[in-house]
């Protein structure tokens, strides 16, 4: 069953009945909010989920996001941009192999910005969730409401980090402003 996290909490990865997760998923999904007299048409958002790589001394180690979908070592993918968030379910998904992400990698920080400049008063229904896809059938281990509609055109969402040969889960929720990833470097750094 998930967890539905709140800014700031924390969630371990360990399975139950003990060992470690092995591949997750990052997943986004999202709704433009209906706009007109009778709420029936909406302006496309092109929201974008990102991820950056960063080691324990919270040095960039690499990214992944829509222009490039592959971490240098392979370790972490991202499925595409999707343009609009039409559609039920993940809108955008990033995986992680845990076990290939490099050592010298400490913390990945997930992020969403509006490519298209919109910001979050625009967007509805929009939520992040980390998936146990090493099983038969997914799990969803941990959701994030992405609840804070406001002036924003970014959120730095939730980070994952190690701890011991784990990795744990902390939702973040914190508002920036960028259009893509290399704007909210800054942002995310103060988050590590």
């Amino acid at each position: 069953m998930a967890v539905s996290l709140t800014k700031g909490q924390k969630l371990s990865l360990s399975k139950t009945g003990g060992g470690e997760l092995t591949r997750v998923f990052m997943g986004l999904g999202w709704d433009a909010v209906a706009r007109g007299l009778f709420r029936k048409k909406s302006v496309d958002i092109d929201l974008d989920a990102s991820v950056l790589l960063f080691d324990a001394s919270r040095k960039l180690v690499d990214e992944v996001w829509f222009q490039q979908l592959r971490s240098k070592d392979g370790s972490v993918t991202h499925t595409g941009d999707n343009l609009t968030g039409e559609g039920d379910g993940d809108d955008e998904v990033i995986h992680i192999d845990l076990p290939a992400v490099p050592a010298n990698v400490a913390s990945l920080v997930f992020t969403v910005s509006s490519f298209t400049g919109q910001n979050f008063s625009q967007v509805q229904n929009a939520v992040c969730r980390l998936v146990d896809a090493g099983q038969p059938a997914e799990v969803e281990l941990a959701r994030y409401e992405l609840s804070d509609a406001g002036p924003h055109t970014a959120q730095i969402m939730a980070k994952l980090t190690r701890e011991g040969s784990g990795w744990a889960m902390t939702a973040i929720g914190a508002p920036a402003q960028g259009r893509h990833i290399r704007d909210l470097r800054d942002a995310v750094a103060a988050h590590l």
